[in-house]
């Protein structure tokens, strides 16, 4: 998971980046609600963890202004020490997914994002100006839609999961057909008719080839 926590409480930050990364997980930190939220808003998150009580605009703000700037869905975890029926509803009517009060287990925490993340997966993802719908299979850029290849659409939807990690044309060609590659170099036809889509009616080229290691998508395109 990609993860971004906005927490002020230092010992608890880093106990969270301990939690996190030593299960693989990537985690980006803000210690207000002001720098939490433009990270929300520049990068394709696949959990906030939020704190309630932050400096700044808290964390009912972050939230509402969250769900009302943000196209996709993106799952929200509250934490706060408050824990009366009202404080959770509130932050429910701000737009929060999920709470959990303070102190708490991490392993808690843990399968709590573990589950926000799967729960979303079909929601909308966002690389800069695309937008990917995963349950309708749809694709935008700059609100254009792209007319994409089946072959097409699992490259740039792998490319928009991995963002912005480079891919390999290993990786991109396992995406295809798993153990089972062609003799043929298939997915360099495969690759061009995506650009064709992706990149040809645009000033900006999308989709980058890094030289002698892979293929990532510019979301600055």
């Amino acid at each position: 998971m990609n993860i971004l926590v906005v927490e002020d409480n230092q010992l608890l930050a880093r106990n969270l980046a301990d939690a996190f990364g030593g299960r693989g997980h990537a985690v980006d930190f803000a210690a207000n609600g002001e720098h939490g939220l433009a990270l929300a808003l520049e990068h394709p998150y696949d959990v906030l963890v939020l704190d309630l009580a932050l400096p700044g605009i808290d964390g009912l703000e972050v939230c509402r202004h969250l769900r009302a700037r943000l196209p996709r869905r993106l799952p929200v975890l509250m934490l706060t020490a408050r824990d009366t029926l009202q404080d959770k509803l509130g932050g429910f009517a701000a737009g929060a997914d999920d709470y959990l009060v303070k102190p708490f287990a991490m392993e808690e925490l843990l399968a709590r994002c573990q589950a926000l993340a799967l729960r979303h997966r079909d929601y909308a993802l966002a690389v800069g100006s695309l937008q990917i719908d995963r349950r309708a299979q749809a694709v935008t850029r700059a609100g254009q839609p792209l007319r994409l290849q089946p072959a097409g659409y699992q490259l740039l939807l792998a490319l928009a999961e991995a963002h912005p990690r480079v891919m390999t044309r290993s990786e991109l060609t396992q995406v295809l057909w798993h153990d089972d590659p062609p003799d043929s170099d298939a997915l360099r036809s495969h690759l061009y008719q995506l650009r064709q889509a992706l990149d040809k009616p645009f000033a900006l080229p999308m989709l980058v080839t890094v030289h002698g290691v892979g293929f990532r998508l510019d979301a600055g395109a």
